[in-house]
C-alpha cells in the first residue's frame, strides 16, 4: 500500500494527467518504471511512448492536483485500518483484477483492506440485475446471496438499487463472522454513498466486507462511469449471476465483458411474459447456463461440497390449504382474474390475499396485481 504522501502525489497527478488513461499510463510505467521517473524524462524519450500532446500534458501538473492530495492524503491518515489505496503493480493489489485487459491504477478501498490481496477470483461470484426488479427477483437475489455466502463465497455486486442492494443484503446475512461477505464496486469516489437511500447498507458492507472505487475522492455519479466500472465486477469474480434483467439492461454488459474476460455466465429463467426476464431468457439463448437453485450455481462452479443454507419452513395458512397460491401461479395477475379461477367471494379472497401478503408468501404489485413468492 502507498507509504507516503509523496508517493501517492506521484500515482495522482498520473491519473489526473489530461489525455492520459489507463492504457496509456501503464504503456509510461512499462517504459519508464514508477511515476516519479516520469516528470524527469525529456520531451524526446516521452515521444517514444506517447504523443506529441501527451508529452506535453505530462510536464505539468494537473489542475486541482494538489489539492485533492491532501484531501486524499488525509482522508487516508483519518481511519488507516479501514481506508487503503493500492497500487499497479502494489503486493496488495487484486490479483484477480491483474488477469483482466484493463487493470485500473490505482484502487479504493473502506472495510476489511486486509483482505485486498487475498482476493481471487475463484472465492467470489457477481451477482447483478435490474435496478426495479420484481419482488420475486429481489428474493431470489437475497436468497441465492444468502445461500452462496454461507458456503463461504464472496458475493460481489454494484451497491446500485434493486437486486444489487438484495445481493449485498442477503450475503451479509450468510456470512460467517471474519468471512469477506461482499464486495461493492461503485462508480464514485469513495468520500460519497451513491444511491444515498444505501447509506446504511454501504456501512454494513464497510463492517464485513469492501467498497472498491477505481475513480478519485469528489468524483460524482456520472453516467459514463457506472458501465465502465462493471468490468472490475465482473473480473473479480469466478462468475457472473444475472438475477433479473431486461434487455437493454446494464447487467448486460457486466455478462459480456464476464464472458470476454473468460469468466462463466449464469442466468435465472424468469416468465415469458415478464420484460425483466427477456435479459435472462437471451443470455440463456446465447449459452449463459440456466440456474434455479443455489446449489445449481456451487455444482457449476464446483465448489467444495457445503450444505446450502435451508429455510424455515412457510407457515401454514387458511389460503394455502385451499388452493390459492396454486390457482395463482407465478405469474402476476389481477383480482378479477384471480376471482374468476377460484370462485371465491372478494371479501374472502382479500381477506385470504392479506394472510398470504403478511406471511411473505405474495406480493402486491403496481397496476393492482398479485405475484407468488417462492424462495429459491
Amino acid at each position: 500500500m502507498l507509504a507516503s504522501q509523496q508517493e501517492l502525489g506521484h500515482w495522482l497527478r498520473l491519473t489526473l494527467t489530461p489525455g492520459i488513461g489507463n492504457e496509456t499510463a501503464r504503456r509510461l510505467l512499462s517504459a519508464f518504471g514508477p511515476p516519479e521517473n516520469i516528470w524527469h524524462q525529456p520531451l524526446a524519450e516521452l515521444r517514444q511512448v506517447v504523443s506529441a500532446a501527451q508529452s506535453q500534458a505530462l510536464q505539468r501538473e494537473p489542475e486541482g492536483w494538489v489539492t485533492l492530495l491532501e484531501a486524499t492524503w488525509q482522508w487516508l491518515q483519518d481511519k488507516p485500518a479501514e481506508r487503503a489505496i493500492v497500487t499497479l503493480g502494489d503486493s496488495d493489489y487484486p490479483a484477480a483484477l491483474l488477469d483482466t485487459a484493463d487493470p485500473p491504477l490505482l484502487i479504493y478501498a473502506i472495510g476489511q483492506i486486509a483482505h485486498l490481496s487475498q482476493l481471487r477470483t475463484h472465492h467470489a461470484i457477481a451477482m447483478v440485475g435490474s435496478r426495479n426488479p420484481t419482488p420475486q427477483g429481489s428474493l431470489n437475489a437475497r436468497e441465492f446471496a444468502r445461500s452462496m455466502a454461507a458456503c463461504g463465497l464472496t458475493v460481489v455486486s454494484g451497491l446500485a438499487l434493486g437486486i444489487d442492494g438484495a445481493a449485498h443484503e442477503g450475503a451479509l446475512q450468510g456470512a460467517e463472522p471474519g468471512q469477506l461477505a461482499t464486495i461493492a464496486v461503485v462508480g464514485t469516489g469513495l468520500d460519497r454513498v451513491y444511491p444515498k437511500q444505501h447509506l446504511a447498507l454501504a456501512h454494513s458492507i464497510a463492517a464485513q466486507g469492501l467498497i472498491l472505487s477505481e475513480y478519485p475522492l469528489g468524483t460524482p455519479p456520472l453516467n459514463a462511469n457506472f458501465p465502465k466500472r462493471n468490468r472490475l465486477i465482473s473480473g473479480l469474480s469466478q462468475a457472473t449471476l444475472v438475477v433479473e434483467a431486461a434487455l437493454k439492461s446494464g447487467s448486460l454488459i457486466t455478462a459480456k465483458q464476464a464472458l470476454e474476460q473468460g469468466r462463466d455466465v449464469f442466468a435465472i429463467p424468469g416468465s415469458i411474459h415478464s420484460p425483466l426476464s427477456k435479459g435472462c431468457h437471451a443470455l440463456i439463448k446465447q449459452g449463459a447456463k440456466l440456474v434455479e437453485s443455489a446449489q445449481d450455481v456451487l455444482e457449476e462452479l464446483r465448489w467444495p461440497d457445503a450444505p446450502v443454507q435451508s429455510h424455515e419452513d412457510q407457515p401454514e395458512t387458511a389460503a394455502a390449504d385451499t388452493g390459492l397460491l396454486a390457482q395463482m401461479g407465478h405469474d402476476p395477475i389481477g383480482l378479477d382474474a384471480l376471482q374468476a379461477r377460484c370462485g371465491l367471494e372478494t371479501a374472502q379472497l382479500q381477506a385470504q390475499l392479506l394472510e398470504l401478503e403478511l406471511a411473505g408468501q405474495l406480493a402486491r404489485l403496481p397496476g393492482g396485481l398479485f405475484q407468488r413468492l417462492v424462495r429459491a
